[in-house]
Parts: C-alpha cells; structure tokens; sequence
C-alpha cells in the first residue's frame, strides 16, 4: 500500500500497519461498506489487529467526554499564556468528570415537569447532564469542611522596590504564511 506524503513529510519513512475491517451476518454477507484504519508509530509491528479495533471502539467514548467538558465543565474556556496553568485547568475539568461519574449512584433524579419521557420510566440511564443537574445535593449532604470567611481589609500592597518582569513578546504567526528557507532550517 502506498500512501501520498508531503514534501516535508516523506511517508516512506514512516512505517504503518493498515486494517479493513468488515461486519457480516451469520451467512457472511456484508452489512456495512468496510472501514478502514491506520495504526502508525514504533509500536506498530507489536500491537495485534483485536487490540487496535478495541482501541478504535474506545474513541467512541472519549468523544463524549470531550463534548460534554467543552460544552458543561468549561474545559476549552479558560485561556491563558501560560501553558502551566491551562493544564491545571485542563485537570481539574477532568476531576469534576470523575466526581460525576462516581456520584452516579448517589444520585435521584427529579425531572422537571416538562420531562414526561423521565417521569414515565422506573429506570431512567442518568445522563452526566443529569448528573450536574442534581449534584449540588449530594455536595449538601457531604458537609461544609471550609472556614467561615475573615472579613474584608486593605491588603499590603508590593513590597517596596519590587521591580515587576514584563511578559515576553512572541512574534505573530499567522496562517498560510510559508516560511523561508533559512527560518526552516533555525526550527
């Protein structure tokens, strides 16, 4: 199999393993068109056809978690320069994730009255939307462990003679814009 490479990126130097995969029926006719799908990188040649088809499986999930922490945990709203503090940010969406996920039993889910489809049925799959939705009640329920707060007063300030660094300046990438020959060879 040959696949097409750039002029920057020779694909002949980077070796991969392609998979179709087909689904069939009992009698072995196909049900869907095939997929296709690409395992590259140095452990290529050590991964088995099952495990790579299982990996692709488990995309399926991640893409959820990607979209509800975009969309309900704020996971892509906060920016910064500093890279540091967005991966903090970036792990502590991910924490309240995880304490959706683990609160999933503890909580009850009271539908609003325009939620007829929730009410009808004796089982209904709590949704991480759910989740969120009731979870300041399994909080309440945990107790306040933070002290009472001071009050309000004037803060110090600097110390005298503190001398503030400047943000570096970077320059100006902007899209589309090729890069000559000798800025190719400094990066």
């Amino acid at each position: 199999m040959l696949m097409k490479g750039t002029q920057n990126y020779k694909m002949n130097r980077y070796p991969f393993t392609l998979l179709q995969i087909t689904t069939t029926d009992e009698v072995g006719n196909r049900i869907w068109k095939p997929m296709w799908l690409i395992a590259i990188g140095p452990p290529h040649k050590e991964l088995n056809l099952i495990d790579c088809y299982e990996s692709y499986r488990q995309r399926y999930g991640m893409e959820h978690l990607f979209q509800f922490g975009k969309q309900k945990l704020l996971m892509t709203a906060y920016s910064t320069p500093d890279f540091e503090h967005e991966k903090k940010w970036f792990k502590l969406t991910l924490i309240d994730y995880f304490n959706l996920w683990a609160s999933r039993n503890l909580a009850v889910i009271l539908p609003h009255h325009w939620e007829q489809y929730l009410k009808n049925k004796k089982s209904v799959k709590i949704t991480p939307s759910l989740l969120q939705r009731v979870f300041y009640r399994i909080i309440s329920t945990l107790g306040i462990m933070a002290t009472s707060p001071k009050r309000p007063g004037h803060s110090s300030g600097r110390i005298k003679g503190y001398k503030k660094t400047s943000r570096t300046r970077h320059q100006v990438i902007i899209k589309g814009q090729k890069k000559s020959k000798k800025e190719q060879k400094v990066c």
